[in-house]
């Protein structure tokens, strides 16, 4: 970001919140980092083009823009995986979900990211979707909950707003057209205790919100990580009855300025506080948007694919850090992925890394975050229902789909295999529509080597 265009954001952003005057000034400063909180705001299915700061013409985020431009906007942040369950396991292990191999949840649970924050004497907590190993039966039970995974306290959903369906239903288009805030028997638990059942989806983001407030308050005093993990915006979408028909962005932006309000919420929690310059709150999506259900779904734009695809639009997600007086404002072009949460965050509360698992490629994000080096992360593996392998600004797929599913039925769609791969160079085509294989048939060769040697080094 150029240095004028970088004072024009800041003073911008100052003048338009209050929880930002006092960051913003010191903005600048170059002061040793201690063990930051950590705040991480995860949200369910967002798109990279569904914000303000990313794009967006309709949906107003001005919470979420603010944290954009007093920190930083990466554009090229990715997610582990193209759906919910891969992108959560890749954060919570730093391990590649595709490279990892068979896991025995169990026998990992020490390693896991709150655990590992844990170990160094953060108190931490999780409000929201977990979805880390899948539905279990009971899962107040599971030896797979959060309180056995390294988290203090638990209030949330087992996983997705959408499981399980009514009985004799599937996910479709016509049932989230159809479905009221209770059709979907989904569970509300505070520890291992359900409250709620089926929960009122409307009220789910004021919820988090309003719990996410009330637990940074009680823990000020302590080191802490909040995994604040929306279950918005996945279909079908739900806002409180404050935010329904209040935006310009349909029942989606509804969805997408009420999360926005949270933000908002928790940055004047940790202002009032005055520990606002003692955190850092990163903000990112799960996946990209689920396209395919249309009002119930957001957009990549200008990047191409939806969810569970290995299109740009599948894996990249929003990526925004701001740490006052610590992380350097700008935007960052640079490639990472909320894999990379592990190392930056062991990193910055002094712990050790799981460096001989299976399939950890975790990298250190903090040079970049702290002292404007340049990002350690030059290849990116795209997997699941099709495969794609980027390296620096070239990218190869050696298969596509176009969408994970058909949503009047939901029934799988095969990807289509491509030999040779297709080519695109995303420094000059980000929406990936112009193959250019034929033209540089040596470079295709190259990341093909490039990426066996990826998979080796994950063994």
């Amino acid at each position: 970001m150029q240095r004028s265009a970088l004072i024009r954001g800041l003073i911008a952003a100052a003048t338009a919140s209050l929880w930002l005057l006092g960051s913003v000034s010191v903005a600048q400063e170059t002061r040793p980092a201690p063990k930051p909180n950590i705040i991480l705001i995860f949200v369910d299915d967002m798109g990279y083009g569904d914000l303000g700061c990313y794009g967006n013409p309709t949906n107003k985020t001005p919470n979420i823009d603010r944290l954009a431009a007093a920190g930083q906007r990466w554009t090229s942040f990715y997610s582990s995986g193209a759906t919910c369950v891969p992108s959560r396991r890749g954060l919570m292990t730093g391990r590649h979900p595709a490279l990892m191999g068979k896991v025995k949840w169990a026998d990992i649970r020490s390693q896991l990211l709150p655990a590992m924050l844990n170990s160094q004497g953060y108190t931490t907590a999780i409000l929201g979707k977990w979805h880390l190993a899948g539905y279990p039966k009971n899962f107040t039970t599971s030896p797979m909950h959060p309180l056995e995974c390294g988290f203090d306290s638990h209030y949330g959903t087992p996983g997705s707003n959408d499981v399980p369906a009514p009985k004799g239903k599937k996910q479709t288009r016509s049932l989230f057209d159809a479905c009221d805030k209770f059709t979907f028997q989904v569970p509300l638990i505070r520890g291992r205790e359900i409250v709620e059942l089926p929960v009122d989806q409307e009220l789910l983001t004021k919820r988090y919100t309003e719990e996410a407030v009330k637990w940074i308050t009680e823990n000020k005093d302590r080191r802490f990580f909040l995994y604040l993990a929306h279950n918005m915006p996945h279909a079908p979408v739900f806002a409180s009855k404050d935010f329904q028909g209040r935006s310009k962005g349909g029942r989606y932006g509804d969805v997408v300025e009420e999360i926005d309000w949270s933000v908002g919420q928790v940055m004047t929690t940790l202002e009032t506080l005055d520990i606002e310059k003692e955190t850092l709150v990163i903000f990112t999506s799960d996946n990209g948007p689920w396209t395919m259900f249309g009002p119930h779904g957001g957009t990549a734009a200008p990047l191409r694919g939806e969810k569970g695809t290995a299109w740009e639009g599948g894996y990249r997600v929003p990526g925004i850090f701001y740490w006052p007086g610590a992380v350097r404002p700008g935007v960052v072009e640079d490639m990472a992925a909320n894999l990379d949460l592990y190392a930056t965050f062991a990193t910055l509360a002094g712990s050790t890394e799981p460096t001989t698992q299976r399939g950890y490629i975790s990298k250190d994000m903090s040079g970049v975050l702290l002292r404007g080096e340049v990002g350690p992360r030059k290849h990116w593996l795209y997997s699941g229902g099709a495969v794609a392998f980027r390296s620096g600004n070239y990218k190869i797929h050696l298969s596509t789909k176009d969408r994970s599913s058909d949503p009047d039925t939901r029934k799988q769609e095969q990807s289509k295999q491509h030999d040779p791969p297709l080519l695109f160079d995303l420094s000059k085509d980000v929406g990936e529509r112009k193959n250019i294989n034929a033209e540089h048939p040596e470079v295709v060769g190259r990341l093909l080597e490039e990426l066996n040697a990826y998979r080796h080094r994950a063994q």
